[in-house]
């Protein structure tokens, strides 16, 4: 564990991977004084109310215990998909699977939410099927639509709002990602289980 300052308020713990992260995750967030924690792939990000707590924590973060990655988990959401994106022929091809293989792979392995980013509700998921592993597209849409479920190398995510983007996108949900009048706002937080299942489209 390498603690970096971080402003005034805060220390970026680096670790050595997503697994350490997701595992040190609560216990960090249950020290006395912690305001708020914020899991990256290889960080946590600790903050405090008052820059004269920053010593303390410093000081307690030495002594924090992960917890195991099968505990550390927050529980297990399904995630209706209608699979008729516009990349999905594309991602056929460059994975060598056909449409029906690549949206079977999608739904047959459970994803984890690793941590969350580029928009508010946006959550990267992980340990999805190795196969799905497909670069972003060469040229980035101006605009890809709430909902959206795309693959970027080895993460699965769902466009929680309409936003520029370079995922593959392969398929579309009406599940609501982000809602600032919900508690907590964001409905996939790290640790979760997501499993993606496959959803006819309205006409079928």
């Amino acid at each position: 564990m390498k603690l970096l300052p971080s402003g005034e308020r805060a220390v970026l713990v680096e670790v050595a991977d997503l697994d350490e992260v997701l595992a040190l995750a609560e216990p960090v967030r249950a020290l006395v004084g912690v305001v708020d924690v914020v899991p990256g792939e290889r960080t946590l990000l600790v903050t405090v109310a008052e820059p004269a707590d920053l010593a303390s924590l410093r000081a307690a973060l030495g002594g924090v215990v992960a917890t195991p990655a099968e505990t550390a988990t927050t529980g297990m959401i399904e995630i209706p998909v209608t699979y008729d994106g516009p990349d999905l022929s594309d991602v056929a091809a460059l994975t060598g699977l056909t449409e029906q293989q690549v949206v079977d792979a999608h739904t047959g392995t459970p994803w984890r939410v690793g941590f969350g980013g580029f928009a508010p509700g946006f959550a990267y998921l992980v340990d999805g099927d190795p196969r799905l592993d497909v670069p972003r597209r060469s040229e980035p849409r101006p605009s890809v639509p709430a909902g959206a479920v795309g693959l970027a190398g080895l993460y699965s995510g769902i466009y929680p709002r309409s936003s520029p983007g370079g995922w593959q996108v392969i398929g579309r949900t009406d599940v609501v990602l982000f809602d600032p009048a919900a508690d907590p706002p964001a409905l996939l937080r790290p640790g979760m289980t997501v499993r993606f299942v496959r959803q006819p489209p309205p006409h079928a």
